[in-house]
């Protein structure tokens, strides 16, 4: 595996790296960075004590603290992976221990929001620049991390427009050496980009099995038993988080409720194919959706494995 992520560098990208959250994506975080020596020093902190106990177990960080102030102090780069609705609180709990030049990012899906809870809080000469590996699975907790879950997945960075550049490479540095694919754009565009790629899709996927479960009542267990394909992945899109995911929906809500406009307006459609016999209509549609997904395939974005590559190919 360390092949596959390539060698470690010889000098880090930063002297101390802070991961404030450690489930899925901060484990992984700390454990690509400790694999290619991305940080001198790694800190963790998490505000549950099983967590914690958890991340000394696997050896994740040289130092690990429930006091989050105590973590952020003296640090390079900290990096807040925690739901997008706790960003406010960390940020007041860090801020009057953040050293002047420190760079304060995060790893939510939604960045319009991150910036309004977190900015206000930071002290002069702390440098925010908003981060959304896109990348994951529907498992969290430290165990269900793995150094290699950036690799060959964009990683959106979202800087104001009064950017520090040497701060903005520092930390397109770090994504790149973590194995990432680096792209820069506003957080307004962000987020309506991701409305459709990510939060609407599964907004669908949790109503779908919501509804499947209110059947599965009167059907007594057909629906669990014959599952098929489209219904099995469905329910791995479901069992995401739900805090992130009740997070992400309220603080993005004016682009998700755009997308579920326009995605209502063509289930429309839809049902009028279907309703008057419009073989035609479902056919081109149908074509048109399949190549955007072998598209999506051909990008290096996805595989064709029936798993949807989501197993995990580094447990460590």
């Amino acid at each position: 595996m360390v092949e596959i992520l390539g060698p470690k560098l010889e000098t880090p990208v930063v002297e101390r790296l802070t991961i404030i959250g450690c489930g899925l994506i901060g484990s992984s975080l700390l454990r690509v960075a400790r694999r290619k020596n991305l940080a001198s020093v790694l800190v963790a902190a998490d505000a549950a004590k099983d967590v914690r106990d958890r991340v000394t177990e696997l050896g994740l960080a040289d130092e690990i603290h429930a006091d989050l102030a105590a973590a952020a102090r003296g640090a390079d780069l900290v990096v807040l992976c925690v739901p997008v609705g706790a960003n406010s609180m960390v940020a007041q709990e860090i801020s009057a221990a953040l050293s002047p030049g420190a760079i304060v990012s995060d790893v939510g899906s939604v960045k319009g929001a991150v910036v309004s809870a977190i900015a206000p809080h930071l002290p002069s000469g702390v440098h925010l620049i908003p981060a959304h590996p896109v990348a994951g699975t529907e498992q969290s907790g430290p165990d269900a991390g793995f150094a290699t879950l950036f690799l060959n997945r964009w990683c959106i960075l979202t800087p104001p427009a009064e950017v520090d550049a040497i701060a903005l490479k520092k930390l397109s540095d770090f994504w790149s050496a973590a194995g990432s694919n680096v792209e820069i754009m506003s957080s307004q565009h962000h987020d309506l980009v991701l409305a459709i790629t990510s939060h609407v899709p599964h907004l669908i996927a949790y109503n779908i099995v919501g509804t499947a479960a209110d059947l599965e009542e009167v059907t007594q267990s057909e629906v669990i038993k014959f599952s098929a394909g489209g219904f099995r992945d469905f329910t791995r899109i479901a069992a995401s988080d739900p805090t992130m995911w009740r997070d992400v929906f309220l603080n993005n809500k004016e682009a998700v409720l755009e997308i579920l406009g326009r995605f209502t307006e063509d289930l429309s459609a839809l049902q009028r194919m279907i309703r008057w016999g419009d073989g035609e209509g479902l056919f081109s549609l149908f074509t048109r959706t399949r190549n955007i997904r072998r598209s999506i395939i051909e990008s290096g974005q996805e595989i064709a494995a029936p798993d949807f590559g989501r197993h995990k190919a580094d447990p460590q």
